[in-house]
């Protein structure tokens, strides 16, 4: 009978949830979610992650090289007076996504859908907040701050080995090997639900 599993250490990387210093990063963006506090504050959180495919860039030495596999996540909050999403600050993502002009977003599960996977570039910015008379380091991203990648090739390893195109179930295929336009001789299921119209 083969063994349940051997310990093997050598992944192990810690759980180094420490702020990236301020600068640009090149990213993906991992996931979003909509999320509520116990208060019933309601939010829409991105989970940016640092592409470690771009190791060897000169100009991403101090920030990509460095915290490569680092999350960063971005809370946009529901206004409080109008209960609803800032939607124009969701313009700069989804333009930083690729995503094209005048395409119709029915739903917020639509603008999920479209912007996970995507590639893009995000000033982070390393600030202090206080809460509950505690004072910590933390990163925040504007909606401003997203544009467009500088390397749109995605060649991310995730730390599973999955290939840059696995990233979710709803991400788009962005690297040459996961070319939605080259016929491999395979079936491709897609639902009405994974299409964004």
């Amino acid at each position: 009978m083969a063994d349940f599993l051997k310990t093997d250490y050598s992944n192990n990387t810690g759980g180094n949830f420490d702020p990236v210093p301020t600068g640009n990063y090149e990213m993906i963006i991992n996931n979003a979610q909509e999320q509520a506090t116990k208060n019933g504050a309601e939010s829409l959180q991105i989970d940016l992650l640092v592409r470690n495919d771009l190791d060897k860039v000169p100009d991403l030495a101090e920030t990509n090289a460095k915290y490569h596999n680092r999350h960063v996540f971005v809370d946009n909050w529901k206004r409080k007076a109008t209960n609803q999403y800032d939607l124009e600050g969701f313009q700069y993502i989804l333009q930083a996504a690729g995503v094209p002009e005048g395409t119709p977003l029915k739903t917020v599960q639509d603008f999920m859908k479209l912007i996970t996977g995507a590639a893009v570039k995000v000033y982070v910015k390393q600030e202090e907040d206080s809460y509950n008379g505690k004072t910590t380091l933390k990163n925040r991203v504007a909606p401003w701050n997203f544009e467009a990648s500088d390397y749109p090739q995605i060649q991310h390893v995730y730390k599973d080995k999955r290939p840059a195109g696995k990233a979710a179930p709803q991400s788009r295929p962005t690297t040459a090997t996961n070319d939605p336009f080259t016929n491999t001789g395979d079936s491709i299921d897609i639902s009405d639900d994974d299409l964004p119209f």
